[in-house]
């Protein structure tokens, strides 16, 4: 299955296709409305920890390090991506949204990133058969009499 992930910034206008619009930063952003910024949600969990981000902004890390990082948090903590899957999957599509001026160095696309991966991860699982068809045969040999 296709999912409909898009990353914008929050000056940018709402969409009819944008699905649920889920704000994921730490902070919200000062002197703006809820209603003004046409949001669904504001889901502070699946950003990264303000340890982290710290670290980031004061330049005691890289951008390479910190995307790591960030993917471990992601990684090690799978729950956080839950409710954000829900909403793409109910939704049909989801736009996750940040203050961020430069929306690219923004830790969006490796959240993207990961949902996606969750998402198919996920999907992956539900195709697998309850049963391995090896052994289908000794399931039948015992019904029969």
């Amino acid at each position: 299955m296709s999912y409909h992930i898009e990353i914008k910034g929050l000056a940018q206008p709402a969409e009819p296709d944008d699905g649920a619009r889920v704000l994921v930063d730490r902070l919200w952003p000062r002197g703006r409305s809820r209603e003004a910024l046409a949001l669904d949600d504001w889901y502070r969990d699946a950003s990264p920890s303000p340890a982290l981000h710290r670290q980031y902004r004061q330049g005691e890390i890289s951008e390479g390090v910190f995307a790591v990082r960030y993917r471990g948090e992601l990684r090690d903590h799978p729950e956080l991506l839950v409710p954000l899957m829900r909403q793409v999957r109910q939704r049909g599509a989801l736009t996750l949204l940040t203050a961020e001026r430069e929306i690219e160095a923004s830790p969006l696309p490796l959240l993207k990133e990961r949902l996606l991966f969750a998402l198919h991860e996920e999907d992956a699982a539900d195709i697998e058969p309850a049963s391995p068809p090896c052994f289908a045969h000794e399931l039948d040999d015992k019904r029969t009499p």
